[in-house]
Order: C-alpha cells, then sequence, then structure tokens
C-alpha cells in the first residue's frame, strides 16, 4: 500500500512539474512583435526612448506633468505596442511601457506604483492597457484611484466584481472594434463604468490591431488596416487625455 501511495505521490509531482515547465516556456514564447514595432523603441528628433528596465518615451522638445502607462495585453510582446506607446509621446506626454512577469499583467498588476514613485515630477497620471492588460488597469485603479486621474481600457473591460462606477471623479475611455472577438463582453461592461465614460466603437477594427503583433487566436477579421485603426486609437486616447 505504501509502495502505490509514493508511486502516485511521485506521479503527482512529475506532472506538476511537466505542467509548471509547460505554463514557464508558454509564458515566455509570446505573440511575436512585427519589424514595424521594433523600429518604434529608435529614438528620434522628437522623441526619446530608453529601453532598460521599461520602454520609456519621453517627449524632446517639451517638458511635460503628465505620465502614461500603458499594460501590454497577455501573452504579446510588449514592444508590440511601442508605435502607440511612441506617437502618444510625440504629442507631448511621458509614456511607460512596462514589461509583465511571463507575459501576462496579472503577475505585476501593480508596478504602476513603482513607476509613479520613480517620476515624481509627473502630477497628472493616466493608466490603461490592451486586453488582459486594460483589465488589470483597472483593477489597479479600483484599489488606487487617488494616485490616477483617468483609465483607458484598449479593447478590454473590468472584471465583473470590480464596479468602477462608484468611483467619483474618475474618467474611463473604453475604445474597441465591431470585428473583435469578445465585442459582447466589452459592450455588457457598462454598468460597471461611470456613466460618463467615453464610449468609442470603431467599425471595421478587431482585437489584434490594437498591437503590432499578427493574428490573435479567436479574433475577428478586421475591415480596415493596422494603420487606419492604430490612428484612430491614437486620435481618440490623445483627445480623450486633452479633454
Amino acid at each position: 500500500m505504501k509502495t502505490w501511495l509514493k508511486r502516485i505521490s511521485i506521479g503527482i509531482i512529475i506532472i506538476l512539474v511537466i505542467a509548471t515547465i509547460g505554463f514557464v516556456w508558454w509564458g515566455n514564447t509570446p505573440l511575436e512583435a512585427m519589424p514595424e514595432a521594433l523600429a518604434a523603441l529608435e529614438s528620434d528628433n522628437d522623441v526619446l526612448v530608453i529601453n532598460k528596465k521599461w520602454m520609456v518615451f519621453s517627449p524632446i522638445n517639451t517638458s511635460t506633468k503628465t505620465g502614461i502607462i500603458i499594460y501590454p495585453g497577455g501573452h504579446v510582446d510588449p514592444r508590440a505596442y511601442a508605435p502607440l506607446a511612441k506617437e502618444i509621446a510625440r504629442n507631448g506626454y511621458l509614456v511607460i511601457l512596462p514589461p509583465m512577469p511571463l507575459n501576462l499583467a496579472v503577475f505585476d498588476m501593480n508596478v504602476a506604483d513603482e513607476i509613479i514613485e520613480a517620476n515624481p515630477e509627473i502630477e497628472t497620471w493616466y493608466l490603461g492597457g490592451h486586453s488582459l492588460g486594460g483589465a488589470m488597469a483597472a483593477e489597479y485603479v479600483a484599489a488606487n484611484a487617488s494616485k490616477v486621474d483617468g483609465l483607458f481600457l484598449w479593447a478590454s473591460y473590468s472584471a465583473e466584481g470590480t464596479d468602477l462606477s462608484i468611483i467619483p471623479d474618475l474618467k474611463v475611455l473604453s475604445i474597441y472594434g465591431t470585428e473583435d472577438g469578445g465585442v459582447e463582453e466589452i459592450r455588457i461592461s457598462d454598468n460597471r463604468l461611470p456613466a460618463d465614460t467615453v464610449w468609442v466603437e470603431m467599425e471595421g477594427a478587431n482585437h489584434a490591431q490594437f498591437g503590432w503583433y499578427g493574428i490573435q487566436p479567436g479574433d475577428g477579421v478586421a475591415t480596415i488596416s493596422r494603420e487606419e485603426e492604430q490612428a484612430w486609437i491614437l486620435k481618440e486616447t490623445i483627445a480623450f487625455i486633452e479633454n
């Protein structure tokens, strides 16, 4: 009897080890960033890019008191969001894009604390993200509403148990595409957001084109180009911050 129990215990341990190794491997092999995204990590005449602990995009020709933190989507190379981050910075804002452990924002939801502490000159903070990144940003805001002035949800929504509608004066932007594979979940999340949430529905846009990383499993097929969708996201995000 003891021999069988020992064999069963060893078998369970082996299964857990294999599962853990498999999960770590999966987490460290995200959807790859396209060449266009990698090119956006180069500084130019308007934006200084520092890619160390975090990807930091700083406007060169203007000083700013406003910072934007972008949480990347789940199982996506965070560099895929560099083009949007750089263009937001080009409009005069400090933008910080933090990589996540195993490329899942759920494992470092509170990294915004460290970013805010490291940039004391910034007076106004906007936090958001794409997909899982947006959901984790919403969780952070729910617990730290006094630290941020606004939340932007790119093809994302708060968890069912996270009610942001009760947070006074919270500015929220929810922008998504009609061809997103999870569009219905986004739409029905409206009761968990403030009544004055800015809603933007992009006709023909899908989930994956919020970044530069190719095809997203389970996503719809976009009827507009990635460039068009990115320009739309940029325009609405900047308008939300400025207003």
